[in-house]
């Protein structure tokens, strides 16, 4: 192919159609996760949520859960660099908790602000538990995080891997419920969880 057909204006519309297209799917796809849920929801539902025609869908996804996994991997994308942020400026176990989930229950605000606000249906990042590398590595560096504030402030003997899976658990169940309340209160869903964690924390460090 000569690098005049590979740049030719043919095959730059036809980028830009895919790109278009698979976009469609995926926007398609999280409003029928969220209205229908996973499990009920199927590939023939999504399909109808655009104008696309049926069989259009396997030219981008195999399977619905592909295109979940794609949807939660890229809103994960979103937030990391979020996350990063709280990572290098937290000093204690209170104070990343209390930015952390700040900073997610406010992202996942922002994540359906636009669908809450036409009265459509909300969507948690992260609803059905799947491991993309993505998702990983939010888990990996939440781990990381409570690791070094507590090889600093302790209390040394909590477990790491446990206490990230709380706070993870804590996070992904209270941000579903959130998005369904009126009127979103980020900041109050926030505080619960942090002091939350923190109480839990401190009763479990005079127990042990």
């Amino acid at each position: 192919m000569s690098l005049a057909t590979a740049t030719s204006p043919g095959s730059g519309k036809r980028a830009l159609t895919k790109k278009a297209n698979r976009q469609a799917i995926l926007d398609a796809a999280s409003k029928v996760f969220a209205r229908d849920g996973y499990e009920v929801a199927s590939i023939r539902d999504i399909i109808r949520e655009t104008s696309l025609a049926s069989g259009t869908f396997y030219n981008y996804f195999k399977s619905k859960e592909e295109i979940f996994e794609t949807i939660a991997a890229e809103s994960a994308k979103r937030f990391q660099p979020r996350l990063k942020i709280i990572s290098s400026q937290a000093t204690d176990l209170a104070s990343y908790f209390r930015a952390a989930y700040a900073a997610y229950f406010d992202f996942l605000v922002e994540e359906n602000d636009v669908t809450i606000s036409n009265g459509g249906p909300h969507r948690a990042m992260i609803g059905v538990r799947i491991d993309t590398p993505e998702i990983k590595a939010i888990s990996d560096q939440i781990r990381s995080d409570i690791e070094n504030v507590l090889r600093i402030t302790g209390p040394k003997h909590l477990d790491a891997g446990y206490l990230t899976a709380a706070a993870i658990g804590i996070a992904r169940q209270m941000g579903d419920l959130m998005l369904s309340r009126r009127p979103l209160e980020p900041e109050v869903a926030a505080a619960f969880a942090s002091r939350l964690m923190l109480a839990g924390i401190k009763d479990f460090a005079k127990h042990v």
